[in-house]
């Protein structure tokens, strides 16, 4: 079971394709993601895309380092599992539904397993401060994904 976990919706006034494309340059995330520092391909796959990708996450109280191994369903959707590790697991996804008139949902997802530091941080966190870190996880890579793909 994991010890955070969520999703966030969001409509964004662009095509799939381009919403797929943004989410999908893993390597460019951290410019629009929020919580991502740095991504760094450390393997590739036949198309080219980023499979498995050393990534720097800010965690308020600390910096992480967890490798992420990406597989791609071209337009609608992005999935991602932690290989190893600050983290004890981490899965997310991206998901993509076409609305039509050039409109675009995407759904953000995560369930994280913290380490035992961090297990033992969180679990005084409630109120005001869950809702910030629920929102630096879920909300601004939404909203950051929105304000990209809409320019």
């Amino acid at each position: 079971m994991p010890d955070l976990e969520g999703s966030e919706s969001i409509e964004i006034a662009a095509l799939i394709e381009r919403c797929f494309e943004v989410a999908a340059d893993v390597e460019r995330a951290p410019e629009w993601q929020g919580t991502m520092q740095a991504a760094r391909a450390l393997e590739r796959g036949s198309d080219g895309r980023p499979s498995l990708v050393e990534t720097e996450l800010d965690a308020s109280v600390a910096r992480l380092k967890v490798h992420l191994r990406f597989s791609y369903g071209e337009p609608d959707r992005i999935d991602w599992r932690r290989e190893r590790g600050d983290l004890k697991a981490l899965v997310g996804s991206w998901r993509f539904e076409q609305l039509g008139d050039g409109r675009t949902r995407a759904i953000y997802s995560l369930e994280i397993g913290l380490n035992r530091t961090l297990s033992l941080l969180s679990k005084g966190i409630r109120g005001p401060a869950e809702d910030r870190i629920r929102h630096l996880l879920l909300r601004r890579p939404v909203e950051g994904l929105k304000q990209r793909a809409e320019t």
